[in-house]
């Protein structure tokens, strides 16, 4: 049970990196957190996996004055995520075909979505920004759908600032993304057992919101 549980948790985190950077490549618009990691490093010539690395490590020191615990998932995810991003930039080759880049925007998002659920079902932990979400729902007694909204706000305002790319990628990621995690959580988990994955891994308080629950490396 533990074994398939590690092993469904850092195949969940691997293709979570493959799918990001598929739709890094596909340059139509990307998750508000890629446009984040997007900009930073076009500002500062690091490679898009390594600063995920740095903001993921960074967003965990937020985590103590909210009193959010991380676990093996946490930590793994801030790890995980950026070096199989940047592996899979080094195999994929930019393209200029627009059909080339539809292709990768749609397979990426799905991707997305399975890893996701892959992640969240095997119940190790949040991930560090969404742990930073549900940390300041406890602090501030606001809803989870408020600080979710309000923090990707702010990323995505900062990305773009900062020369990430936002499109219609990135529109379609926020109106896909929630449906496809709810049907590969399903999917990975066994019966009855989601509603209690989905409470436990991201939202304690408000955890019959499948798309409040989506965990983002």
């Amino acid at each position: 049970m533990l074994a398939r549980r590690l092993v469904q948790l850092y195949l969940g985190l691997a293709l979570f990196g493959v799918s990001t950077a598929l739709l890094l490549r596909a340059e139509l618009g990307l998750e508000p957190w890629g446009v984040l990691n997007q900009g930073v490093s076009e500002l500062t010539g690091l490679t898009v996996g390594v600063v995920s690395i740095l903001i993921g490590a960074l967003v965990l020191l937020l985590w103590i004055p909210l009193r959010q615990r991380p676990g093996l998932g946490t930590v793994s995810n801030v790890f995980v995520v950026g070096l199989t991003m940047d592996a899979t930039l080094y195999l994929v080759p930019e393209t200029g075909a627009l059909s080339a880049r539809w292709f990768l925007l749609l397979t990426g998002l799905v991707l997305n979505g399975a890893a996701s659920g892959l992640y969240i079902a095997a119940g190790f932990g949040p991930g560090p920004r969404d742990g930073l979400m549900t940390g300041l729902h406890a602090r501030t007694g606001r809803s989870i759908r408020l600080m979710r909204t309000a923090i990707e706000v702010v990323v995505v305002v900062t990305g773009f600032l900062l020369g990430g790319t936002v499109g219609v990628g990135t529109l379609l990621y926020a109106l896909a993304i929630g449906p496809l995690v709810q049907f590969f959580l399903r999917l990975f988990t066994p019966g009855a057992r989601s509603s209690r994955v989905v409470g436990r891994a991201a939202a304690p308080v408000e955890a019959p919101e499948p798309r409040d629950a989506i965990l983002r490396p």
